[in-house]
């Protein structure tokens, strides 16, 4: 199995944009498995967040269709952390790492710099003084 991208430059209503649409293909280059867009992952983790009662919210909106996602998560005492997901390249297992912690103000500073290479990217803030984030839970893990 490898990723593969589509991409193109122009929209089909004749207007400047980008279009990127990432699948998973198997080895004999046949079965494309599209991916989740971004919006609906956003949508249903914020909706498992309610569910077990942690607040989160959207602190940047990115691109619905295929903008990455950043989890940021407060624990209220002046720290923090940011997570981001990562595929492994030999295996194609995507997961979660922590991209940067320790004081929110630093955790600020790193977000805003990845936004400023990333406009398309998704910033999803999580406070929890027990750190809880539920991004090793069974649909949301990968």
């Amino acid at each position: 199995m490898k990723w593969g991208s589509i991409s193109a430059t122009d929209r089909p209503d004749g207007t400047v944009g980008r279009l990127r649409r990432e699948y998973l293909q198997n080895d004999e280059g046949a079965g494309m498995v599209p991916r989740l867009t971004a919006r609906f992952w956003v949508d249903a983790y914020l909706a498992r967040l309610r569910l077990a009662e942690i607040p989160g919210f959207v602190v940047a909106h990115g691109d619905d269709g295929a903008g990455a996602v950043l989890v940021k998560i407060n624990t209220l005492d002046g720290k923090a952390a940011v997570y981001h997901r990562s595929v492994d390249l030999m295996s194609g297992e995507r997961r979660w790492l922590v991209l940067a912690e320790g004081a929110e103000t630093e955790v600020d500073a790193t977000i805003g710099r990845q936004r400023g290479y990333d406009p398309d990217l998704w910033v999803i803030e999580v406070e929890d003084r027990a750190g809880r984030h539920m991004l090793d839970e069974p649909g949301l893990a990968g």
